[in-house]
């Protein structure tokens, strides 16, 4: 890793469909061994179970990635030997990244008794987080509820 310079940060193009970049990261995020067009084709095949529910799917993806995005975090910092969990403030790439993360584990893990195919547990996944409901909330709400309980020690920030 390089000492003297900062690695640049790649960007991401918009998608083919919407040419959005927030959605063009959501479906690389998806992509598993390289597949980008079978990432598409489940991510496009959610939103449009979405549109079919007289939603805007554009509008919803974002207000759901916007509901799941976490505000504090904490962060193991060590102090004297003892090991403390600081609770800090979540940035603004770090918030996305982890509310993409979040998303996609919960749509994965919905049972499949439900659901017959992955773009009807991410088109669910993605309304549950739009009424701030789902799995991927109560992580955020989990990781919340975390920082208020070592709010003692937030002296510890550096």
């Amino acid at each position: 890793m390089s000492r003297t310079s900062k690695t640049k940060k790649r960007v991401v193009e918009g998608d083919p469909l919407y040419d959005n970049k927030l959605l063009a990261r959501f479906i690389n995020r998806i992509m598993k061994d390289g597949k980008k067009t079978v990432a598409q084709k489940e991510v496009y095949g959610a939103l449009e179970m979405i549109k079919e529910k007289k939603l805007d799917p554009l509008v919803v993806f974002q207000s759901a990635l916007q509901n799941v995005s976490p505000r504090m975090e904490v962060k193991s910092r060590r102090v004297g030997g003892a090991s403390y969990q600081v609770p800090m403030e979540v940035r603004g790439e770090r918030k996305i990244s982890l509310s993409i993360r979040w998303l996609i584990m919960a749509a994965r893990s919905r049972p499949n008794k439900q659901y017959h195919t992955f773009a009807e547990k991410l088109a669910a996944e993605v309304l549950d987080a739009y009424n701030n409901t789902g799995e991927a909330v109560k992580k955020r709400d989990l990781m919340h509820r975390n920082a208020e309980a070592n709010k003692a020690f937030s002296h510890f920030r550096w």
